[in-house]
């Protein structure tokens, strides 16, 4: 489509994902063994024409630029198409300065010099599917300024609480954003998603700038929702926001259930990622297995339940794995019992009999660890 370009915004100061997100941006999260967190905003991109792609990141880019490479795995066409890793290297001191305003600042240039005169604006934390040709069209023709995606939930009180919601009258004009404090049951969950000329978007942010050098674009938009035309656009399906260490954890569970992946995925709408050519999985004799997602690579020898196992993970004979997600080269030693943790990447647990913890909160092992 040659009528937009999309820009993946960084997540912002108000989301923090203890522990992983000390070793890499949420983009570059493993989600569902075999994935990156950020396929599924650029798939959605790439999935609905838009091959102009801008990728922003702020802290510890580097598992996250490893991951994209030149975009050559997103099906973006490398005549016509470009995807590209922007960098915000204002790291101040207090992280109020580090919005998502001061990165388009930063690579304004690159914004002004792109052709396509709408952008599609979308967040590298939520994991959804949207096709966004035909909203793109909607958003043309209703004639409006901005275009909202946003998911009505009825466990407002209990989830999202990180997240903004939209506050919309009965035409779906928006009029504000508001962040969920969790005081209601149902709310219309802003996804972080917008469309709207790339004229204006350039306008938008230089009046954050010269309003406030801590405002992000919700908040120039929400300070706009008198002045502009601004339409709020439903969105069906799986909706995820990875806000918090519980989120992440949520999230990968929810999706062994076969009935929440079809809601996901579809053969029609492709999830890219970046290939990985290692053996299949190897299942010993002793080796049980109930309502898991095992990826490739691994040598799984003991018990695993209701558990996303990543590549590469060895689990030994007579190790049980209870409701865990076990990131890519996990190692769980013969005999050792865990339920409900996050193991991050290459971490090995041989020597603790026992780590377990509740499904409310979830417990995290540490990247490279030994325990």
């Amino acid at each position: 489509m040659k009528k937009a370009f999309g820009i993946i915004n960084p997540a912002g100061n108000h989301i923090w994902v203890q522990g992983l997100q000390s070793y890499r941006t949420i983009g570059a999260f493993s989600f569902l063994g075999r994935y990156r967190v950020i396929d599924f905003p650029i798939s959605n991109l790439s999935n609905s024409g838009i091959e102009q792609i801008q990728v922003y990141t702020r802290d510890n880019p580097r598992s996250l630029v490893e991951h994209i490479g030149t975009g050559r795995n997103y099906n973006i066409n490398s005549k016509s198409g470009k995807l590209r890793t922007l960098f915000a290297s204002n790291n101040c001191d207090n992280k109020i300065y580090n919005t998502d305003i001061a990165a388009f600042a930063e690579n304004l240039e690159c914004i002004e010099r792109m052709n396509e005169p709408y952008v599609v604006i979308i967040p590298s934390y939520m994991v959804y599917t949207q096709n966004f040709s035909p909203l793109i069209e909607e958003h043309i023709a209703s004639g409006a300024d901005i275009t909202l995606l946003y998911h009505t939930i009825n466990t407002a009180k209990e989830h999202f609480l990180n997240c903004d919601y939209l506050d919309l009258n009965p035409q779906n004009g928006v009029l504000s954003i508001h962040k969920n404090r969790g005081t209601e049951d149902t709310r219309k969950i802003f996804m972080d998603t917008y469309i709207m000329k790339t004229e204006l978007f350039i306008e938008l942010i230089k009046k954050a700038q010269s309003t406030s050098s801590m405002y992000t674009l919700a908040q120039i938009v929400n300070s706009q929702c008198d002045k502009l035309n601004i339409l709020a656009a439903p969105h069906e399906g799986y909706f995820a926001a990875i806000t918090d260490f519980k989120s992440y954890f949520d999230a990968n569970i929810s999706l062994i259930s076969n009935s929440t992946t079809r809601k996901l995925f579809d053969i029609n709408w492709p999830i890219y990622t970046r290939t990985n050519d290692s053996c299949p999985t190897k299942y010993a004799n002793s080796a049980q297995m109930k309502c898991c997602v095992i990826s490739n690579g691994c040598s799984i020898a003991g018990t695993v339940e209701n558990s996303v196992v990543g590549r590469g993970c060895i689990i030994e004979e007579g190790a049980v794995v209870k409701n865990c997600v076990l990131l890519p080269r996990a190692v769980i030693g013969k005999n050792v019992h865990i339920e409900n943790q996050v193991v991050d990447k290459a971490a090995k647990i041989l020597h603790a009999e026992e780590i377990i913890d509740s499904s409310e909160q979830p417990g995290y092992i540490k990247r490279n660890d030994i325990l």
